[in-house]
């Protein structure tokens, strides 16, 4: 058994507007909030049911999509979250929605999922202009500097 080391979710998750974060160039990929808007690849998996390949479609439209299409070996992934979420939908043990929920959090479903994977959804914008990520200013810069007239 391995001892030491960084784990999965271990310790709180770096903060990617921190000056800290800048310094080590961690920064997250924004995904278009609009969502993917190419050709939807076929489902990897056999014996699709109807409403498997209405929720692959689904999900091929959300902006997690945009992420995916790049990377064909997670394909699989989302293609079992499809059939583990189209399974739990009906009445199942509490095994199948936890498989759910670890299947979402592996291909980017969930807050968690996003950050883990390094993602953040762009925010809807009302203007056509984009909105650039605001850094938070170090402390020492709020720092006032006061004289010594007693």
């Amino acid at each position: 058994m391995a001892s030491g080391g960084a784990r999965n979710r271990s310790g709180p998750q770096a903060d990617p507007n921190s000056l800290t974060s800048g310094k080590r160039g961690l920064s997250l990929q924004t995904l278009p909030s609009v969502g993917y808007e190419g050709e939807i690849p076929d489902m990897p998996l056999a014996d699709l049911t109807d409403r498997e390949s209405e929720v692959w479609a689904q999900l091929w439209r959300t902006p997690q999509a945009t992420a995916w299409i790049a990377e064909p070996w997670r394909w699989r992934t989302v293609a079992m979250y499809v059939r583990w979420s189209v399974r739990s939908e009906g009445d199942v043990p509490a095994a199948f929605l936890g498989q759910v929920h670890r299947l979402g959090d592996q291909i980017g479903l969930t807050p968690a999922g996003l950050k883990e994977n390094g993602w953040a959804i762009a925010p809807v914008e009302s203007t056509a202009a984009a909105a650039t990520p605001k850094r938070k200013a170090s402390s020492r810069a709020r720092l006032k500097v006061v004289g010594n007239d007693g």
